[in-house]
């Protein structure tokens, strides 16, 4: 009777375990990666399955550290509250570091790995306009589009003054339709994107402005005080080590950008 009793209170106990376990958290185990639809960064191929740089990166990154990634769509707006929700325990979609919202450093609100890659805001326009928007003196008064929440916004803010408007989206790529219809001046967006859809294809007709603005840089975003961003850091340096981030970069065309600095704190 005492063996029996022995057994039903050990497989009480691993119940028990299991139970609590299961009501830890969405992300126990797991990385949860926060993104939008963002080429080259984290976008949907042909498939339907997300794809890009920062993608694969994080997969490579899982294999690393033995976890399983999972990709989370999110309004780029609510990442701060997706993230301490945990519905998501990385922001990880051409996250820009070196920037501000509403005047908080974005360090203030989330810890940051290693920054791995050069960014830079840009101008979009309609390139019937190029030879009237050509200077950031051109673009105060404005009405500008730019992703809500995003380091364009916070840019663009400074860029038009009292006198211009900001007019959200809840993506980077929405901005273009807005550009080309005509309902904003120009849109504030990262380079990288710009890149690719400005000046082809539904966006042949738009062009990135003759205007230069600051350089950034892409890092992780973690809730403060998590241990996934010395162990994601770590994987990144392994990464690096080997040549993969090098590897992954050159299969984007994205190798004028790349550079892993394990100096950057955000």
């Amino acid at each position: 009777m005492k063996r029996f009793f022995n057994l039903a209170l050990a497989v009480l106990l691993l119940t028990g375990m299991a139970f609590f376990s299961s009501c830890g958290g969405k992300t126990e185990g797991k990385l949860i990666c926060g993104v939008t639809e963002y080429e080259p960064m984290n976008y949907r191929n042909a498939a339907g399955h997300w794809t890009g740089f920062d993608t694969e990166l994080a997969l490579l990154v899982g294999e690393k550290l033995g976890m399983k990634v999972e990709f989370q769509e999110i309004e780029w707006a609510n990442k701060y509250q997706e993230l301490e929700a945990g519905t998501i325990n990385a922001i990880w979609n051409g996250f820009t570091a070196n920037s501000s919202e509403n005047g908080v450093p974005r360090s203030v609100m989330v810890d940051f790995s290693y920054s791995y890659m050069l960014n830079q805001q840009c101008v979009v326009i309609r390139s019937a306009r190029a030879s009237e928007i050509n200077s950031i003196d051109s673009l105060f008064g404005k009405t500008v589009a730019a992703e809500s929440g995003s380091a364009g916004e916070t840019a663009a803010k400074e860029i038009i003054g009292n006198s211009g408007r900001i007019v959200g989206s809840p993506a980077q790529v929405n901005t273009f339709l807005e550009v080309k219809s005509g309902a904003v001046d120009f849109a504030m967006v990262d380079v990288l994107l710009a890149r690719r859809l400005a000046g082809s294809g539904d966006y042949s007709d738009l062009m990135i402005a003759d205007i230069q603005l600051d350089y950034e840089v892409y890092a992780v975003g973690f809730k403060k005080g998590s241990d996934l961003r010395n162990k994601v850091n770590n994987a990144l340096k392994e990464l690096d080590d080997e040549g993969k981030l090098w590897d992954l970069a050159v299969k984007y065309k994205l190798e004028d950008t790349i550079i892993l600095d394990t100096n950057f704190k955000g």
